[in-house]
């Protein structure tokens, strides 16, 4: 007799999967036509498996369900939604139809492929810090999914407070690099509220997201720019040096003066391994007069001879340690271990 073959934890998560969407889709309501009032405008507040929370335009925020020709469906989705005429467990509203997005931000995912995270998000705050590390290579893998959705960035350091003699020089070598190549650059502390009026102006009627590793102090900063959300954080783990995931699903949040504000999870690696070395290229805005006058058509961009990347470092026209951290993205395309994680 075959002896019978053990799953994998990829297979069990998958059946587990399945099997909770199978009961989900099993309780929800089914509402019939004469049930629902007239169709109307909304924004996804946050999206949890088969619901959503909408807001009309009203302003009230309601809980509905989504008809299964919604294919997708993420934070930030302008939809049409019809109310019910009577609320059933807690759901008072079917979503009918996604209008087109202008933008639409995603993660890989080592088990979903590539994932979306929100949707129409004008700008996006690539948050990064002086504890737990100054990680620019993390800024990096973000600029080069900015650029490629065409979603603006804009690079805050948080913590300048901790700033010191040991770590200031290497910081502003790095932030000086991003300015010089175009990028803006904001330093705050959002312990002092040092530097938050310059976030808000560039808040206003707009929406974005703030994005980052874990510890970063995401929360923390929206909590001062929108004290009255009273966000869960944590402090950075003394043991491991990471931040302690608090947000668990992405959610959007009206600003005060105007504009939305998507606070999202937080994610400690930033996989790029599901792009294709020519998307990688695209992220990388100071290289792109270089490319296509290589010796060789097939050219790594590594210790090829007639390299004009190459060429470009040893001329001063392009920051070694640019080139450095796209060598360093080139070489994890394909590899999954790179990928999102959320704890």
């Amino acid at each position: 007799m075959a002896k019978a073959k053990k799953l994998t934890k990829g297979q069990h998560r998958r059946i587990k999967k399945n099997l909770a969407e199978k009961l989900n889709k099993s309780k929800q309501e089914v509402w019939q036509d004469s049930e629902l009032g007239d169709a109307e405008q909304g924004i996804i507040i946050s999206r949890f498996g088969q619901h959503a929370d909408v807001k009309s335009q009203a302003g009230d925020i309601v809980r509905c369900n989504i008809r299964r020709t919604v294919d997708s469906l993420v934070c930030g989705d302008n939809v049409l939604w019809r109310p019910g005429k009577e609320t059933k467990h807690s759901i008072s509203g079917v979503i009918e139809a996604v209008h087109e997005r202008h933008s639409l931000l995603s993660r890989p995912d080592v088990y979903d492929g590539v994932k979306p995270i929100a949707a129409n998000i004008d700008q996006i705050f690539i948050v990064s810090s002086v504890v737990p590390a100054f990680n620019p290579d993390i800024i990096d893998r973000y600029l080069v999914a900015t650029e490629l959705t065409g979603i603006k960035p804009i690079i805050v350091l948080n913590k300048i407070d901790l700033l010191s003699a040991d770590n200031q020089e290497l910081i502003d070598r790095h932030l000086s690099l991003y300015d010089e190549i175009g990028y803006e650059v904001l330093k705050i502390s959002s312990k002092h509220q040092q530097g938050l009026q310059a976030i808000e102006q560039r808040l206003l009627n707009q929406t974005s997201i703030f994005v980052g590793q874990s510890g970063v102090g995401k929360s923390t900063l929206v909590n001062k720019l929108m004290p009255e959300l009273d966000l869960v954080t944590n402090e950075v783990s003394e043991m491991s040096g990471l931040g302690q995931h608090t947000t668990t699903v992405a959610r959007l949040y009206d600003f005060p003066s105007g504009g939305h504000l998507i606070d999202s999870p937080g994610i400690r690696e930033f996989g790029l391994w599901h792009l294709t070395p020519d998307q990688v290229d695209q992220g990388f805005i100071e290289f792109q007069e270089y490319f296509g006058y290589c010796k060789f058509r097939d050219c790594k961009h590594q210790d090829d001879p007639g390299c004009a990347l190459q060429k470009a470092v040893e001329d001063g026209h392009i920051n070694p340690l640019r080139f450095a951290s796209y060598q360093r993205i080139l070489a994890s395309l394909g590899s999954n271990t790179l990928t999102s994680r959320f704890k």
